[in-house]
């Protein structure tokens, strides 16, 4: 079979995959109207701001790389276009600034030299100095094997296999947090770490869906396969902004707000694009592209039916509809979980149960309307002050749980120190304020989730009782 037959054979597998729904094409992060809305203040910043400096990874293709045009540095790429959608939205103009690699743009925005980073993933160590945009794109990550390697439904029972990373990223430092047992290598590039896999100098990589289907295909690797995935791994992939410019992080998300879905699937589909190269038979390619594309059919409009039906009824079960946050069913799953991970790897983990201080004066002066936004206005707060690695959710009425992995009793109290100070500066509708009450507690050697949380229960208690708008650690 000739390699161009392999490669047109390859892209409908691909493609039957996705709509087979085995591993989800990419997610796009929700999208708003195209009718960008800005405050007197952010409409002067726009005005007097010059150019936002840029920096970005030079060479991480189909996402973004630099090349040179007409003798200058042009910045292109899936990012390049989402990026540039958003100025055209805002108003803002940006300015690449040119670096060699990923790690000098990333101390390049350390040291000042620009004001914004192009498409990264949120973490701890980043969260010191840069804050986050919301998602422009979100991608599945999923893990590349040879084709003979057996699927990979729990990574923890891969007892010293090998798993390559390009040095540096934000996958790598969660697999070293949360697998001990995979043993971590790294390499320059994410194409080295795909031809790792493939010269069986490691056993795995974890990748962008969308970066492994480019590598895949550029270098025709067909004797790699996706093995499987961790749903709770995904590249949400958005702009830093260096701390002092919280302005600019506003704008930019009025921006990313207004992208609709179908503009984001075009940008990415114009760098990935699914298509199929001809060989001499034509009268075969075109068989196969014709009993595939009725296939393709038939898969896509049953597909589309059962996910929609699927996606509404998993969020119902999932998710808390008046704040749009993880409800009691999804927190007790995720609760049950870190408290496994605990005991397996004696892993720090900590909890905080928050309480809106005399939520009850709300529905009792001004209604339960009232009251509902107030616990909307409440869940965006929190949701907007806590780390990427922590998970808050609505544990029932006025209290929200906040889960808090690699985090110890003093960490999360500081972190409930800052939620309660963030919700003092936050005006409710009417001009009020509102104070929350906190109780901590951190996982102990033979807790479970029951003693865990009956810990938290108590120090809440004591936060309410020695007068509220406090945070007590049990």
């Amino acid at each position: 079979m000739s390699r161009r037959l392999s490669l047109f054979l390859f892209c409908i597998l691909l493609l039957a995959v996705q709509l087979a729904g085995a591993f989800p094409a990419v997610c796009l992060a929700d999208s708003g109207p195209a009718n960008v809305r800005f405050t007197p203040a952010e409409q002067r910043f726009i005005r007097e701001s010059g150019p936002v400096t840029l920096c970005v990874d030079p060479d991480w293709p189909p996402f973004e790389k630099v090349e040179t045009h007409n003798g200058q540095p042009r910045h292109v790429g899936i990012a390049a276009d989402i990026i540039a959608l958003v100025a055209q939205r805002t108003g803002l103009t940006f300015e690449l600034v040119p670096t060699a690699t990923w790690d000098e743009s990333i101390a390049a925005a350390r040291a000042g030299r620009c004001q914004a980073l192009s498409f990264l993933n949120q973490t701890p160590q980043r969260e010191a100095w840069l804050g986050f945009t919301d998602p422009l794109l979100t991608d599945p990550n999923v893990f590349i094997t040879r084709v003979e390697h057996p699927a990979i439904t729990d990574p923890a029972a891969l007892e010293g296999a090998t798993i390559v990373f390009p040095e540096g990223t934000a996958m790598e430092e969660l697999i070293r947090k949360d697998y001990p047992n995979l043993k971590v290598l790294v390499t320059e590039s994410e194409a080295d770490a795909i031809r790792m896999v493939e010269e069986r100098k490691a056993d795995m990589t974890m990748r962008s869906l969308i970066v492994a289907a480019y590598t895949i295909r550029q270098q025709g690797l067909f004797n790699l396969k996706i093995a499987g995935r961790l749903p709770e791994y995904e590249n949400k992939l958005r702009m830093g902004v260096v701390r002092n410019d919280p302005l600019l992080r506003t704008v930019l998300n009025r921006g990313i707000r207004s992208l609709t879905l179908e503009e984001r699937q075009q940008i990415v589909n114009r760098h990935v694009p699914i298509t199929a190269q001809t060989s001499v038979d034509y009268w075969l390619v075109a068989r196969v592209a014709g009993f595939f594309a009725l296939l393709a059919g038939v898969v896509l409009w049953y597909n589309r039916r059962l996910k929609r039906m699927n996606a509404v009824l998993e969020r119902l079960a999932r998710t808390d509809p008046l704040t749009d946050l993880p409800n009691r069913s999804r927190l007790n799953e995720l609760f049950r979980r870190e408290v496994e991970r605990a005991q397996r790897y004696r892993r720090p983990f900590s909890i905080a149960i928050l309480d809106i201080d005399h939520f009850k004066r709300v529905n009792d002066e001004h209604g339960h309307l009232a009251g509902d936004r107030t616990l909307q206005i409440f869940a965006r707060t929190v949701r907007d002050y806590v780390r990427s690695t922590d998970t808050v959710g609505r544990w029932g009425g006025e209290e929200f749980l906040v889960l808090c992995p690699e985090t110890t009793a003093e960490e999360a109290a500081q972190l409930a120190e800052r939620l309660r100070g963030a919700l003092r500066a936050t005006q409710f509708e009417g001009g009020r304020t509102h104070t929350l009450s906190a109780g901590v507690a951190a996982f102990r050697e033979g807790d479970s989730v029951d003693t865990l949380l009956h810990r938290a229960d108590i120090a809440l208690y004591r936060a309410k009782n020695g007068g509220r708008d406090r945070v007590e650690v049990e």
